[in-house]
This record gives structure tokens, C-alpha cells and sequence, in this order.
């Protein structure tokens, strides 16, 4: 088995993605992105229109994305179990900033 490594770059919070954005930066098609949206796993933008084709996303939804076909791909996990997990990783990272923030030590 070939180990697959990606590198992510920061980017601009200013920078708004597309729903043809997510699709291309994960090779995915677009029905794959709304039911992400639909069990919660990437939040567009609010908008004042609903249509998929002018969502608009936070440039950090490519990284969710991609996190979350990897958990589908490589562990075999379904969109909810992915969204569970997903939002454990988000509340384990805030609790580690926290403890940063409090001089805590994280061994």
C-alpha cells in the first residue's frame, strides 16, 4: 500500500471557495459536496440564495473536505460517522489550545 501525503498550505481567510472549488480540490463531484453539506460536514457561506452553484465557502472547507473523504476512503466511514468524527478532532483542537493558553503542557 502506497502512503498518500498531503501538504496543505495556510490560506487568506478572505478567500471564498466555490462549490466547483471543493469538487476540484478534492476530485470529487459535486453531489459528494452537498451531501457533505447536507449531514453538516461543510457549512456554506450564509447567502442570500440557496443554490448549491452559488455556495460559497470558507477557504478551511477544502481541508474538511478532504479530511472527510479520507475518512470515507481510507477507514470506510460513512457521512455520519465522518461528521462525528470531524467535530471530536475540531473540540479535541480547542481543548489543546486552550491548555496551550493556560501554559499547560501537552505531553
Amino acid at each position: 500500500m502506497i502512503a498518500t501525503v498531503l501538504k496543505s498550505f495556510p490560506m487568506d481567510d478572505s478567500v471564498l471557495l466555490s462549490l466547483q472549488d471543493i469538487t476540484r480540490g478534492c476530485a470529487q463531484p459535486e453531489t459528494w459536496v452537498i451531501e457533505l453539506v447536507q449531514a453538516g460536514i461543510l457549512e456554506p457561506l450564509p447567502a442570500q440564495t440557496a443554490s448549491p452553484l452559488e455556495w460559497r465557502f470558507a477557504s478551511q472547507a477544502l481541508f474538511t473536505a478532504r479530511a472527510a473523504w479520507r475518512l470515507q476512503h481510507d477507514l470506510g466511514v460513512n457521512l455520519e460517522g465522518a461528521a462525528l468524527a470531524l467535530d471530536l478532532i475540531g473540540q479535541l483542537d480547542e481543548l489543546r489550545a486552550k491548555l496551550v493558553r493556560a501554559g499547560v503542557e501537552n505531553d
